[in-house]
């Protein structure tokens, strides 16, 4: 495995994951798929029918990134990014972790160091969800990392509310076969692991294990997440009744031909497919946001100025498949045969190895003492803070800070609960991607995470 490109004096490592559907940008809502027909398919146990690619997507099988450890992290350095303007105040970095040099698995890492005194920050790791979606080219490009892609597909812009400013981001493209992350083995793309907070349960097992702290875990953050499958599926519909997106009687036909217990009839399901008729064509992700008309003509998207030029991730996409920007990135793209996507459609149909609630792996991080923190931007019909009220109702944890607003810049950002062992927070005015649409309200809450502080009043 690498070294780091620094090393942290503090050795925090904080978990922030967006849980399964996080990744909400456009090519995850338009890619083929309706916004809840992942959640459908699982609780039915029926997977899409469609042309399995059974070929190796490394075409003709690349060898795995290799390097010596004293010399990778000037091999990883990326000097500056095409179409970058200005010189960047951090140093960031780019290339692969081999995770098994045997079947010639590696999966591609971009690395970001705070501006400001970088060896006493924290490391964040990044992972989103999807399933099968890019942790940099969704998260990073697209919500929260430095920079992110003009409409032109070329050059760059600034973010003012990178999360780097508060610390050292670390995001890798999980699992092979998302992103630049690849196999040389085929079967691979059809084994694909868990995403948090499997991952942190791990951590903390082995630490015991081997009676050294190895990783120090402090936190984990869950943000927008499927925590339970029957759950987030029935608050769904509740969202959609509860913001007059559909009508009484397509709800109260949900209501009862669906009892969201894991059996799920025939009669339910076309319950659930007239509500879905009614609703119409519109982000289900947030429901308030116009949807990308056309890439090429962004005025053609109406409201970018409040909630974000819709088309930013088809700019993201473009800019992430040019050869300069691959070279730039340290990208293996030799006969890879697919163009970069931010949501691999191979994973999503294979994922079939993740249990149906998350219940049990979060009580076990609230017994272990570890900082836990769930959000929710509050325009998520898809995952919904519905469904993750739902699930704090099943753990019944004793309140120890009761609800109430939380400001940024003398307004209500949202609203906070403090439970034992773990804090809910709501993004007013956010969607799935809560820094891609509420990047100031985002930034200061991830500021009172890493604090272990509740948001300002």
């Amino acid at each position: 495995m690498h070294t780091q490109p620094i090393k942290m004096k503090r050795g925090l490592l904080v978990l922030w994951s967006l849980f399964y559907f996080s990744v909400a940008n456009a090519d995850t809502r338009n890619q083929a798929k309706q916004p809840l027909e992942f959640n459908q398919l699982r609780v039915s146990r029926k997977y899409v029918q469609g042309k399995q690619d059974s070929t190796p997507k490394n075409g003709t099988s690349p060898s795995v990134h290799r390097g010596s450890t004293s010399n990778q992290r000037e091999q990883d350095k990326i000097v500056c990014m095409p179409g970058q303007t200005g010189v960047a105040e951090f140093d960031q970095y780019a290339g692969y972790v081999t995770v098994d040099a045997k079947a010639g698995r590696a999966l591609f890492y971009y690395f970001v160091e705070a501006p400001q005194d970088p060896s006493n920050k924290p490391l964040v790791l990044w992972l989103n969800g999807g399933p099968g979606c890019s942790s940099f080219g969704s998260g990073a490009m697209v919500e929260l990392g430095p920079f992110s892609v003009h409409s032109d597909n070329k050059t760059l812009y600034k973010k003012r509310h990178a999360w780097n400013r508060m610390a050292n981001m670390l995001f890798i493209e999980i699992p092979a076969g998302v992103g630049y992350s690849y196999s040389n083995t085929t079967s691979d793309y059809y084994n694909t692991g868990h995403y948090i907070p499997e991952l942190a349960n791990l951590i903390l097992s082995k630490n015991r294990a081997t009676n050294v702290t190895s990783i120090k875990l402090k936190g984990v953050a869950i943000g927008n997440a499927d925590l339970d499958d029957n759950l987030t599926l029935r608050a769904s519909y509740d969202y959609y009744w509860m913001h007059a997106m559909i009508s009484g009687k397509a709800y109260k036909a949900v209501k009862d031909k669906c009892g969201f217990n894991g059996t799920y009839t025939e009669d339910c399901q076309n319950a659930m497919d007239l509500a879905t008729q009614e609703k119409g064509n519109i982000d289900d992700y947030d429901i308030y946001a116009p949807i990308c008309q056309d890439a090429s003509n962004p005025s053609k998207s109406s409201d970018s100025l409040v909630f974000g030029d819709p088309c930013t991730n088809h700019y993201v996409s473009s800019y992430l498949n040019r050869p300069e920007v691959q070279r730039a990135l340290h990208a293996n793209t030799t006969g890879l045969g697919y163009p970069w996507m931010d949501c691999s459609q191979q994973i999503f149909d294979n994922w079939k190895d993740s249990p149906e609630t998350m219940l049990p792996s979060i009580k076990k991080l609230i017994s272990s003492g570890t900082r836990i923190w769930l959000y929710s931007g509050d325009m998520d019909a898809v995952c919904s803070f519905i469904s993750t009220q739902y699930v704090l109702d099943n753990l019944g944890l004793p309140i120890e800070a009761a609800w109430r607003p939380w400001r940024v810049d003398n307004e209500v950002a949202g609203y906070v609960i403090g439970y034992k062992g773990l804090v809910f927070v709501t993004v007013r005015g956010a969607g799935h991607m809560v820094p891609y649409y509420q990047p100031r309200r985002a930034l200061a809450l991830f500021s009172s995470f890493l604090e272990g502080e509740l948001p300002p009043r």
